[in-house]
């Protein structure tokens, strides 16, 4: 028989993030439920949702240990139009408002709910150092990152501890930014962002994927985390050692007003934007970093298979 402290729910389990998560909890115990859309993927054990519609098979979440909530459309699939930037927040805000009010009424709710949030929420912080305690700053992703994080509130407010994972650049070889990188670095097309100057908050997947399993299991865990790895670098540091692991130079620099015409404002945020952010709480509360700095981590990285 699977234990309550076993049974663990997943949305956005088709994602990165999501693809590595459930078997690394199955590895260490942890019977997944995933929460999905529907069609010739849902399985008896899963559970259907539609966070657009409002509905959700709540019974099946009745009892469960924790629910962790990965869902929100993937903000660097394109420029960022009008009909984009609301597909982008509400795919964020709609699911976790549905998930969070549905399990703050349950009669057996989670111990735990694990929100996916962003670093994006401190907005460009030039080179000062960031902290869950800092105040929200300016821009869309701050602004959507504030609306995603209240829309978590119901479950905490019933008593559920929360946490809010602030995500920073995830590094992996399946996906992501850094797979997109590869190929122009590689054929030594590679370069800066502008200036260069503006920092980068990354984590490698393993690590992310240690921090939610710690935070499920540390009952001293609540509130905003910041999932980023303890040394934020430059986009001129990350570039130039991204290059050197793959043993060629970062020749060609993008200037800033040619991302800025090609990409509009997802490249001010996104690209030429900085937050430095550091994982204040999570060095507070104990958590060992496998990957804490760049170098040797892409260099971990870039030795496995893709």
């Amino acid at each position: 028989m699977i234990g309550p402290k076993r049974r663990i729910a997943i949305s956005g389990s088709t994602g990165l993030i999501g693809q590595a998560l459930i078997p690394f909890l199955r590895l260490h115990g942890y019977h997944v439920i995933k929460l999905i859309r529907g069609g010739s993927t849902l399985s008896e054990e899963d559970a259907f949702w539609n966070p657009q519609s409002g509905q959700i098979e709540a019974a099946k979440l009745e009892g469960i240990y924790a629910l962790i909530n990965l869902s929100g459309e993937n903000i660097a699939a394109g420029r960022w139009s009008s009909a984009r930037k609301t597909r982008i927040r509400e795919s964020r805000v709609q699911s976790t408002a549905l998930l969070s009010s549905t399990i703050a009424q349950l009669s057996q709710p989670p111990k735990v709910f694990i929100s996916a949030s962003a670093v994006g929420i401190y907005g460009d912080r030039g080179a000062q150092f960031v902290r869950e305690s800092d105040p929200p700053g300016q821009g869309f992703l701050a602004e959507v990152g504030k609306a995603w994080e209240a829309a978590a509130q119901p479950a905490a407010a019933a008593g559920i501890r929360t946490i809010l994972l602030r995500t920073g650049m995830v590094l992996s070889l399946q996906g992501g930014a850094l797979k997109q990188m590869l190929l122009p670095f590689r054929l030594g097309l590679g370069g800066r962002f502008g200036s260069g100057s503006q920092y980068m908050s990354w984590i490698v997947l393993e690590d992310l994927l240690g921090i939610i399993k710690f935070a499920l299991e540390t009952a001293d865990c609540a509130g905003a985390l910041n999932a980023v790895a303890p040394e934020p670098v430059s986009n001129a540091e990350f570039t130039r050692i991204l290059a050197s692991a793959l043993r060629r130079r970062a020749l060609l620099p993008v200037p800033a007003v040619l991302l800025k015409i090609v990409l509009g404002e997802m490249a001010e945020e996104l690209l030429l934007g900085s937050i430095r952010a550091i994982p204040e709480r999570l060095r507070t509360l104990g958590f060992a970093f496998k990957h804490p700095e760049l170098a040797p981590a892409l260099a971990t990285l870039l030795q496995k298979p893709a």
